[in-house]
């Protein structure tokens, strides 16, 4: 706006002059002024307001001259240009001309290059770990300050991406910049990976010289949160379990165990869950193995019943679940089942621990109870395992050693699973024994069974449900029996034996009569004929069958509410704060009653001004 004014005053002033000191022109003349208004006229219609750095129209662009128009419509400070019949005193008009579109265009063109070739330049994965690993020292100290345990799960999601470039080098230049002087907990940290050949040994030496430093001359170095130091042994652990340096692991894992023991901070928990678990795992895989009953697993059960009584007085969730679990675990790898009973019967679970965590214990809960013959109680903890598992197809272990678990309780208990399981991406591959094992047992082929078992006798003694495969013999024959009940009217028990596999009448009747009374065939048994005759099928929908389907499934989603609704979280100290906002508002209550009382309100303040009521 204020050059549109500025170039007004100036077409006015030189229209008042040409009037008062010049003669009347030529047509020619005029046609030429009114062009050149007409030119400028334009030529401000169609300028931007300039930016900052750009208020001369003479400057260069990116290198280059503007437009030979830009340059006719300006007028320098030096240059004067008198109009025809004017004089020298007349006023002079400037232009300002903002970069043109093609200007910025080409600095967009030249800024995207540049960022072109930065994200061109490579960047060293090692430099990359060490960067995340020492930008995780912030979050843990924030969850400190803090108080807030989520900052210590995201340093424990953050582990994964690293894991692939951890290496001696990594983890003994983390612990030397981590700690500017040198410390026992950093001196054992550097120790356990040592034995690497990527170990920089020169530089560790000249880092442990600054022991001898003089007090004098060290600057007051930070100290170093204890979280921190949990965290890289946690690095540590990882790192020996890869290179699969089982020994030196475990004796590690023990004086880590044993440091935590002496510590007692709730930001530490996370923390401490996982360095157990990995504890357990480097003596699971130490010799002697299970299910050897002096099994090295046996020697840290103890060290674990001593973690869980301390985590249950100081109300340690999440190393309570973990503990549990591994507790759990270490009972059904040595066939200790009595005593895993027993430790679920006298300890309570969190309910607010991790869902990993209640997927796992839902899993070795399920394990216990279908080895006691509790199949109805082992299918609702291995439904509720399955549910809370991962399925992505990089995290689909669990997932597939609770399915196949769950399909093995699902034909004991007399149910045959549904097709679409074995569809699924992630257990297509892994559950093809199983598959086969399931047409077996719903054709009731006792031979094709048989043979079946002993040609996937390593798979299954590997998945742990080699015991559990055995006992479906009956249920095969079962089948075989309620299928021919639905086939035949009438069928003799020679017969029965001859389709079976089984060795004589007598067996085959008392199969018979067994199964008539757990309800699984309609049917009635004539011992003097020597024959079993099949009732008629009714309605099945005029049974409980239905019903009772219905009801498990609402069970199933009232239970996943309840759970949502427990998982669900608030900010903290959210009710302080509003505590503290309703404390306010009635003393500004007060302190305004006040004031109407002391009759010091304003003219504004009235009830006819502009103030506004609470």
């Amino acid at each position: 706006m204020p050059t549109e004014r500025r170039n007004t005053r100036s077409n006015k002033s030189n229209s008042n002059s040409a009037d008062d000191n010049s003669k009347p022109t030529s047509s020619g003349s005029k046609k030429a002024q009114s062009t050149s208004r007409t030119t400028r006229s334009k030529a401000n219609s169609k300028s931007e307001p300039p930016k900052s750095g750009d208020m001369s129209g003479d400057k260069q662009i990116n290198g280059k001259p503007n437009s030979q128009e830009d340059v006719e419509m300006n007028d320098s400070s030096d240059a004067k240009k008198p109009t025809k019949g004017g004089k020298d005193g007349d006023d002079e008009m400037t232009v300002v001309v903002p970069p043109s579109k093609k200007s910025k265009t080409v600095d967009a063109s030249n800024t995207e290059s540049d960022e072109e070739e930065q994200k061109e330049i490579p960047i060293d994965p090692k430099e990359k770990a060490i960067n995340e690993i020492k930008g995780n020292f912030s979050l843990l100290e924030r969850a400190v300050s803090q108080f807030d345990p989520r900052f210590s799960l995201r340093v424990l999601r953050s582990i994964p991406s690293v894991r692939a470039q951890l290496s001696a080098d990594v983890i003994a230049k983390v612990v030397m910049e981590a700690y500017p002087t040198p410390t026992p907990t950093s001196f054992s940290l550097l120790s356990a990976v040592k034995e690497d050949p990527s170990f920089p040994r020169e530089q560790a030496d000249e880092w442990s010289k600054k022991k001898d430093v003089p007090q004098s001359q060290k600057t007051a170095p930070k100290e170093v949160l204890p979280e921190i130091d949990v965290y890289l042994s946690i690095l540590v652990q990882i790192h020996l379990y890869d290179r699969k340096a089982i020994n030196a692991g475990a004796q590690f894992s023990s004086a880590l165990v044993e440091h935590l023991r002496t510590l007692n901070r709730r930001t530490i928990d996370s923390l401490a869950a996982r360095v157990y678990f990995y504890y357990s795992l480097f003596f699971e895989e130490t010799a002697p193995l299970p299910p050897s009953p002096v099994a090295a697993v046996v020697s840290i059960r103890k060290n674990l019943l001593d973690a869980l009584r301390t985590a249950t007085l100081r109300k340690d969730q999440d190393i309570q679940a973990a503990v549990t679990t591994l507790l759990l675990r270490n009972y059904l790898s040595t066939s200790h089942i009595t005593q895993a009973d027993l430790l679920v019967s006298h300890t309570k679970f969190p309910a607010t621990a991790a869902n990993n965590q209640i997927a796992r214990y839902l899993y070795y809960l399920g394990r216990i109870r279908a080895i006691q013959l509790s199949y109805t109680e082992a299918h609702e903890h291995l439904v509720g395992a399955t549910r809370k598992s991962p399925t992505s197809y990089k995290a689909s272990g669990f997932y597939q050693v609770s399915t196949k678990l769950l399909i093995v309780v699902e034909l004991l208990m007399g149910d045959i699973p549904d097709r679409a399981i074995f569809r699924q991406p992630s257990l297509e591959q892994a559950l093809q024994p199983y598959l086969q094992l399931v047409q077996a047992v719903s054709s009731g082929d006792v031979t094709g069974f048989q043979n079946l078992v002993q040609r996937y006798n390593s798979a299954f003694r590997q998945d742990n449900t080699y015991t559990l495969i055995l006992r479906l013999r009956q249920n095969v024959i079962k089948t075989g029996i309620r299928m021919m009940s639905l086939s035949y009217a009438r069928i003799s028990l020679r017969d029965m034996c001859l389709r079976l596999g089984l060795d004589s009448e007598e067996s085959a009747e008392y199969i018979v009569a067994k199964a008539i009374r757990d309800g699984v065939i309609e049917a009635s048994l004539d011992h003097e004929k020597g024959f079993m005759k099949s009732k008629d099928v009714g309605d099945v929908y005029a049974t409980r069958e239905p019903g009772d389907a219905f009801h498990e499934r609402i069970q199933a989603c009232l239970a996943l509410h309840d759970e949502s609704v427990k998982a669900m979280r608030f900010p903290m100290n959210q009710h302080r704060l509003e505590l503290k906002n309703a404390q306010e508002a009635r003393e500004r209550e007060r302190e305004l009653a006040k004031e109407i009382v002391d009759g010091e309100m304003d003219d504004d303040d009235a009830p006819g001004g502009d103030f506004e009521g609470l």
